[in-house]
């Protein structure tokens, strides 16, 4: 009887090393994985590198094109307005024949889809990954180490994900180091729309306010509402917003009672740079810096901005600054004159460029040649902490200072 009894606990046990070992493999919640596939996230598995994907998430195409991985993309919902992504075509969560008919064998997603919508992906042999947005700084980690496992592997997609995602925080550090300190404190809010949308402390947004030397008057809130009484009560110095919105909030009987609509400080922003989790959170930031300190808008040793301000307060968003650095060693330049060099482009220059602004330790991407999204971030970053105007493109000018010894490192 005890053999017996004996025997039993030892089968259980070896089902249940059995069970253990055919487990999620390579599941990359507690860091990078051991191998690139199959990589777990959360609580889908894929078991090989996706031969394409199908994007139906605004904010996760905008961490896609961060990554500098949109050449796997084959479709996308029609609210991915990025400019980059427009040659895609557009789909639906109800069209797994048509995901599948492009190429896609992943789709993308931050939000729920049905069951119906779920089983005929399945029936199509495409695995749906849903990730959701990021709540705080420090958990952009986690959604772009997500994003780039999924594309590229739990080793080479999960640290790139990082890497570009402290990148970012790195540039918006940068900006929020150059603001002047001031013992008086200068409110603001960013108004999604006239139904109570006001961005709130408990959202990366509410930090990006922050960052920008701000107080966010409904930083205590949550949820990104706050009612129209309240704000009014709060009535902050600023109040930013949507392009297309300071209209409706001037005619608004509410919000129109607002001094800073009264007295015409409401500026409208390309809703990407704030409400999107990609690069465009430091022209967001920069924007929002510049509006409230147009001291930085003086002077070479401070910011400046490459576009002015219309009447109706919209503005780029991109800023520029002087922040000290330490003098690097040239590497070889390109001889004679600097032809400018700009986002699309695919030269040897474009590649000497690339391994110049690494060896500056501004390229968090690997230098290929093509001067793509990250690369255009990178110049911005150079631009930013070398005082120049910060347009992403690499002008003679930002080229003669970038192979010159007075180029500033990057050092954080």
């Amino acid at each position: 009887m005890l053999k017996k009894l004996t025997a039993a606990i030892l089968c259980v046990c070896l089902t249940a090393v059995i069970f253990t070992g055919c487990g999620p493999k390579n599941d990359i919640s507690s860091g990078k994985g051991e191998q690139e596939y199959p990589v777990t996230i959360g609580t889908v598995t894929l078991k090989a590198q996706p031969t394409g994907v199908a994007v139906l998430s605004p904010n996760l195409a905008s961490v896609v094109l961060a990554l500098d991985y949109e050449i796997q993309l084959k479709a996308k919902s029609a609210d991915c307005t990025q400019s980059d992504l427009s040659v895609l075509p557009n789909v639906t969560a109800d069209d797994a024949k048509q995901i599948k008919s492009l190429g896609a064998d992943l789709v993308l997603t931050d939000t729920d889809i049905t069951d119906a919508q779920l089983n005929a992906m399945n029936q199509e042999g495409i695995t749906v990954l849903k990730i959701s947005r990021a709540s705080s700084r420090e958990d952009l980690d986690r959604l772009y180490s997500q994003v780039g496992a999924a594309l590229k592997g739990a080793m080479t997609g999960y640290e790139q994900g990082k890497k570009i995602s402290q990148s970012v925080f790195l540039t918006i550090d940068d900006i929020s180091r150059v603001i002047p300190q001031s013992d008086t404190v200068t409110t603001a809010a960013y108004v999604i729309d006239t139904n109570g949308g006001v961005i709130t402390g408990d959202t990366l947004e509410g930090k990006l306010i922050e960052a920008a030397g701000l107080s966010n008057v409904a930083a205590d809130g949550i949820g990104n509402k706050m009612a129209a009484a309240d704000l009014l009560r709060a009535d902050p110095k600023y109040v930013f917003c949507p392009s297309g919105m300071k209209a409706q909030l001037t005619q608004s009987e509410e919000y129109k009672k607002l001094t800073a609509v009264k007295e015409g400080r409401v500026y409208e922003m390309d809703a990407s740079q704030i409400l999107l989790q990609g690069r465009d959170m430091i022209d967001g930031v920069s924007f929002m810096a510049g509006t409230a300190y147009p001291e930085l808008l003086k002077g070479s040793d401070t910011l400046s901005s490459p576009s002015s301000q219309t009447s109706s307060g919209t503005s780029s968003g991109t800023v520029s600054g002087n922040v000290s650095g330490t003098p690097s060693s040239t590497s070889s330049a390109p001889a004679g004159n600097y032809t400018m060099l700009q986002k699309g482009m695919q030269t040897p220059d474009v590649l000497k460029m690339q391994n110049r602004l690494q060896e500056l330790g501004y390229m968090f991407v690997k230098p290929t040649g093509l001067y793509a999204e990250g690369t255009e971030q990178s110049v911005k970053d150079f631009q930013l902490l070398n005082g120049l105007e910060v347009t992403g493109i690499a002008d003679a000018k930002t080229l003669q200072l970038m192979y010159s010894a007075d180029a500033k490192k990057r050092t954080n």
